[in-house]
């Protein structure tokens, strides 16, 4: 009974736990001050796009296909007295056949406020594979906070459609940018939900894994002659992915003002030297854990951060949490069975509970999009860094929104250009 009593309090203090609901806006009592959802009210739509005539990767020889990309988007709403809330149905659930329901406070097709708009744009990239609502705590999250949020399902990199890495090398950064533009359009357009409700001047991407890895592209960094030699594509598949080359260049979108990319994969296998992560010279914010499995923290996420010389940036790090810090909602409740390439595992860290990590990650990027995208001041109060406060040995007094003691395992650094 004193060891089921342990472990009861142990999982309640921030470990893995289950049954969470199956919701995507959990709110601990520990969440720091700005992981609060905002004022507003969300609605939420699902669009599709075609990318016309892109290079078939997987084929080869030249060919090409049109790439359809479904994108989930929330955005602030008038709900015209309807009560917050609804589902999100038949969501494929990581490695597994199940199809799940979803919760959250977004309310399907609601009309769209456009009295406070136009809104900063941010777009979110899931990991290889993934789908459009894995990271979609930030969906609702900063929606209510004044943003339209666009959530890709990156064809062939879907847990429907998974299919060879190479599509995902080649793919995940230009799709970021095909999405930016699409939303850019539709906002432009005389009718529609987003119709004037998308300020695309000021854009940002949220990139969890592989979609770090296309967040630290699209930010300025590309890749290097070292990236041809892994065996991963075929070296046409990535000429305009490549450092210094024209294609790389002229894609560069000046729209893209902010970067937040959680457990990027790429640097640990070379893919960026130090003249490509100097061409970032957009803010960044890093998350990553010590213990990261996939990305590797000090060959790979810690490298990107101290690499990127041109940009002002951060690196949160979780002391002890595996690959999945920060990003992955928490496991679905029909995620039962545990153990490697589990649905449990592909979700859950070992040491730390998802929606703590959630409300950390919204809390930080809450701060870091609203220096960079509004132009809020008093966000920056919320980065200072100070080799006394904001360190692991310091881990029980209180940073700038947080309580005290729940720093704890936190370690926040900044390095300017």
């Amino acid at each position: 009974m004193r060891w089921i009593l342990i472990m009861a309090l142990l999982v309640s203090a921030g470990g893995p736990a289950m049954a969470e609901g199956n919701r995507i806006d959990i709110q601990r009592p520990d969440a720091p001050m700005l992981a609060a959802p905002g004022d507003l009210a969300i609605g939420v739509q699902t669009i599709e796009l075609v990318h016309e005539g892109q290079p078939d990767v997987l084929t080869g020889n030249g060919a090409t296909y049109d790439r359809p990309l479904t994108v989930e988007v929330w955005y602030p709403a008038d709900l015209k007295g309807v009560a917050p809330g609804g589902d999100y149905l038949n969501v494929q659930m990581a490695n597994s056949d199940q199809k799940i329901t979803l919760h959250g406070q977004a309310v399907r097709d609601a009309e769209s406020l456009k009295a406070n708009g136009p809104y900063p744009l941010v777009i979110l990239s899931h990991g290889y594979p993934g789908n459009r609502f894995l990271i979609s705590h930030f969906g609702e999250n900063l929606a209510s906070k004044g943003y339209v949020v666009a959530s890709i399902d990156h064809f062939e990199s879907t847990y429907e459609n998974r299919l060879g890495f190479a599509s995902t090398l080649a793919n995940r950064s230009p799709d970021q940018l095909f999405v930016l533009d699409q939303i850019a359009d539709l906002s432009t357009g005389s009718d529609g939900f987003l119709s004037g409700l998308v300020d695309a001047e000021n854009s940002a991407v949220i990139g969890y894994s592989m979609g770090g890895y296309g967040a630290v592209l699209t930010a300025g960094a590309g890749l290097a002659e070292a990236a041809n030699n892994t065996g991963m594509a075929p070296a046409e598949a990535l000429a305009g992915l490549m450092a210094g080359s024209e294609a790389f260049t002229e894609s560069r979108d000046p729209r893209v003002k902010a970067i937040i990319a959680i457990a990027p994969w790429g640097a640990q296998v070379g893919l960026w030297d130090e003249a490509g992560l100097a061409g970032i010279k957009v803010p960044l914010f890093v998350m990553g854990g010590t213990l990261d499995e996939v990305s590797s923290y000090e060959s790979g996420i810690r490298q990107i951060f101290e690499g990127a010389t041109n940009s002002d940036r951060y690196l949160l790090t979780f002391q002890g949490a595996g690959h999945n810090a920060g990003a992955p909602m928490p496991p679905p409740d029909e995620a039962t069975q545990g153990g490697p390439s589990s649905p449990f595992e592909h979700y859950a860290d070992f040491v730390w509970a998802n929606a703590r990590m959630n409300n950390i990650a919204q809390h930080f990027a809450t701060a870091f999009l609203g220096l960079h995208l509004k132009g809020d001041a008093a966000m920056s109060n919320y980065l200072k860094v100070d080799a006394d406060d904001w360190t692991v040995q310091a881990g029980d007094r209180a940073w700038p929104g947080f309580t005290e003691r729940t720093t704890r395992g936190l370690v926040l650094e900044h390095m300017a250009p």
